[in-house]
């Protein structure tokens, strides 16, 4: 979940929203990598999960790792929630890591922007050795998983974050999962820039159209309270009934005009779900963020007029396939593994970064329409690479899009200290691929044999 902003600067005009999100445009040489994984804390002696509070708990966790990493605490009504890499006054192009709590515990790395698949790779890999040093002491690991395999919605834990009390309140009211896809998810993004309206567009074009792909290619939460739940990635599944007005594949996005206005223009007309005023969350789920232009919240809430950070922190409570901020992120993966945490982001990287690959990517999707890319992508949660567009199979598509992105990478040419190019993050996409199946069929598969029908041996198969 991202981290909220505070910034006063007044709002006057739509415009302004709109050169908001242009103002993110970098020239190709400023371009940077951000990946983004969450993960689920249990306890090793039971698989049980992990509270907040108590001598053991995720409050534990995290001021240990503020002990052992000097990091700055994200705090929540005197809780603390995260932490911030400090600046410490040093100037970062690159920008701060920081770690992050979902609601349901999931603990959250939000790397820094990077050049490389080689730093974002390794910035992940430090980061789960630090968390596990930390943790394992306290007889605790992380689970990498898109969805919680064993607990129910009333055993996962509730952390005590003001946003997510107020989505817990509206969710019941918009759509029948939004509860699971707060407590009971994880994902794996990346995080892209732009140079302009144009590049910005064809990015969001193909990536929205690829959603499903990577979604099928991803696949890894296919058991729900200890069975099979029938998906594949149930965590996608999810995604389709959590809150329609704020979700899914954007019809207007595949318009050859479309533009940062008409993404503003649809995220106005989202129903927001808060303001902070004085460090404090105010519930403002009544009111869409046109309304609070139109000065719907005057007389109602301290400062009652909206603002640059009430913008910023609006554009994080939207959540379609892909998501437009100051950059783009890449939203429609499971987590899984930590090599295939560095696999989403080699997928993207390679497809997008690069102009040889993009044209082909494009030129591959070009025709595409909205309500085919719509029935792929509901079809992905339940049949993963044997769902169809166009009477081909996602396999098939997938094959030829990963060859894509092999492309794309081997033309970055970015080398590390072993002289390897970011080809060789592709791997444990390319095995989903070489073996025709995803990782939740063979998840499946030992559940029906080897596991004994137990999803108990996942708490080791495929913990951090």
């Amino acid at each position: 979940m991202s981290r909220d902003t505070v910034d006063e600067s007044p709002i006057f005009n739509i415009e302004e929203l709109a050169d908001y999100i242009a103002q993110g445009s970098k020239p190709p040489s400023d371009w940077r990598i951000g990946t983004e994984h969450e993960k689920i804390p249990f306890y090793t002696n039971d698989n049980s999960p992990v509270p907040y509070d108590g001598p053991r708990g995720i409050r534990a966790i995290l001021e240990g790792m503020k002990s052992k990493l000097g990091w700055d605490p994200i705090m929540d009504e005197g809780y603390i929630i995260g932490l911030v890499e400090p600046m410490n006054g040093v100037h970062k192009p690159a920008g701060p890591i920081a770690i992050s709590l979902e609601p349901g515990g999931q603990f959250e790395l939000s790397g820094a922007p990077v050049k490389s698949l080689h730093e974002t790779c390794g910035e992940t890999g430090s980061h789960v050795a630090q968390v596990q040093e930390i943790a394992e002491p306290l007889g605790i690991r992380f689970l990498g998983v898109g969805g919680s395999p064993k607990w129910s919605y009333d055993e996962t834990p509730r952390m005590p974050k003001s946003r997510a009390k107020i989505m817990t309140n509206y969710m019941p009211k918009v759509g029948k999962d939004g509860l699971n896809m707060m407590y009971r998810t994880c994902t794996v993004q990346v995080n892209l820039d732009f140079s302009s309206e144009t590049d910005m567009r064809r990015k969001m074009q193909v990536g929205m159209k690829l959603q499903p792909i990577a979604t099928a290619l991803f696949a890894m939460s296919p058991f729900t309270e200890g069975k099979p739940n029938g998906f594949l990635s149930w965590r996608s599944d999810i995604w389709r009934d959590t809150d329609n007005c704020r979700t899914g594949i954007l019809p207007f996005i595949f318009s050859d005009d479309y533009g940062f206005a008409d993404y503003v223009e649809w995220a106005l007309d989202v129903p927001m779900y808060f303001v902070i005023r004085d460090r404090h969350y105010i519930d403002c789920t009544h009111v869409t963020f046109r309304q609070f232009m139109n000065g719907a919240l005057k007389d109602t809430i301290p400062g009652g007029t909206p603002t640059m950070g009430d913008w910023a922190n609006h554009l994080t409570t939207t959540f379609p396939e892909v998501r437009l901020k100051r950059f783009i992120e890449m939203r429609g993966a499971d987590v899984g593994p930590m090599r295939r945490i560095c696999a989403l982001s080699a997928f993207w990287v390679g497809l997008l970064y690069d102009s040889e690959a993009l044209n082909a990517a494009e030129a591959l999707t070009r025709h595409w329409t909205y309500p085919e890319v719509r029935y792929l992508r509901d079809e992905v949660p339940v049949k993963g690479l044997r769902a169809t567009l166009r009477n081909r199979s996602a396999l098939e598509i997938a094959r030829e899009v990963v060859e894509i992105a092999r492309m794309g990478l081997k033309n970055r040419a970015m080398l590390n200290s072993e002289g390897y190019d970011e080809t060789v993050y592709l791997a444990p996409i390319e095995e989903v691929i070489a073996r025709g199946t995803t990782s939740a069929e063979e998840m499946l598969s030992q559940f029906n044999t080897i596991w004994g029908g137990s999803v108990e041996p996942a708490f080791v198969e495929y913990a951090y």
